[in-house]
């Protein structure tokens, strides 16, 4: 299969998780259907306002863009820190005051509807060019979740020695280097050579990126299904999504001694998945 077989074969696999197809050219800001206004937004605004305000109908229209102001006014110097900035507002919700009787309240809005799935827009994105610092690119997939661009996919094509699982990591790599601003709302990336497929963090190396292992759940999917099927079918269905992004990623803090006996704070991103049980299996491994 080439990389262009294996993206199409990755996007049907998404549509029949029930998330809905656009091509990047057919949105990008020079289209004749623009979803942003320069190539320099990750984020599409208009779903994520619209998304907002389906959401959160009981909170001042002024308050929800407010809300939607603070998550894209993120940008600190470092991107791990922008991450675990977005992920608290996006997890905890984004706390706001409305007037209620003459009187001020605190209220809390929320981006993503985690009660209730299916009452979000679930998008599978390809060809979707970001410039930053002048800098082009252009990932391979991106999944947007209420124009909230969530999860990366990097594919490569595993009968060309030269572009191997291993090369769609280094892709990663350089995308966060060149295009950081893509990861402020990243909840975690995944590599495939349509045979291989592995899910990790931003923070994790590539002997941290791992296969998932579960269709349904319930039972280990068989070695004869791609892994590639398994993860999109098991890791990122919408439900299961966002279950992992609500309740499985933690930012956890150490503290690192170098030669010079100076401490400094460093922070990982972990993605900890459920072991099996007699209710759930979605894999018996760690993401970190």
């Amino acid at each position: 299969m080439t990389e262009n077989e294996i993206e199409q074969l990755a996007i049907h696999l998404l549509e029949q998780q029930g998330f809905t197809y656009l091509n990047g050219a057919d949105i990008a800001p020079d289209s004749t259907n623009p979803m942003r206004q320069s190539f320099e937004e990750v984020v599409l605004q208009d779903k994520l306002k619209q998304a907002v305000g389906l959401i959160n109908s009981h909170i001042p229209h002024d308050a929800q863009q407010e809300a939607i102001k603070q998550v894209l006014r993120i940008a600190s110097p470092d991107m791990l820190t922008n991450n675990e900035t977005f992920h608290r507002l996006l997890t905890e919700a984004i706390p706001v005051t409305k007037r209620v009787d003459g009187q001020e309240r605190g209220d809390r809005v929320f981006l993503i509807d985690f009660e209730n799935p299916l009452n979000n827009e679930f998008l599978v994105v390809n060809q979707f060019t970001i410039v930053e610092n002048g800098v082009n690119k252009r990932p391979d997939i991106i999944l947007f979740v209420n124009g909230l661009p969530l999860v990366v996919i990097e594919l490569k094509n595993a009968t060309d020695e030269k572009t191997t699982i291993n090369a769609a990591y280094r892709q990663l790599e350089t995308y966060k280097a060149m295009i950081p601003s893509l990861f402020t709302f990243n909840a975690f990336s995944v590599i495939s050579d349509g045979l291989e497929a592995k899910a990790g963090t931003i923070s994790a190396g590539l002997s941290r990126f791992m296969a998932w292992k579960s269709h349904d759940g319930n039972t280990e999917a068989s070695k004869t299904v791609s892994q590639l099927e398994t993860l999109t079918k098991g890791m990122l269905n919408p439900t299961t999504l966002l279950d992992l992004v609500r309740h499985f990623i933690v930012f956890e803090k150490f503290k690192k001694e170098d030669a010079e006996g100076i401490v400094t704070v460093q922070t990982v991103k972990k993605l900890l998945t459920r072991r099996k049980t007699k209710v759930t299996f979605y894999a018996a491994y760690r993401i970190d």
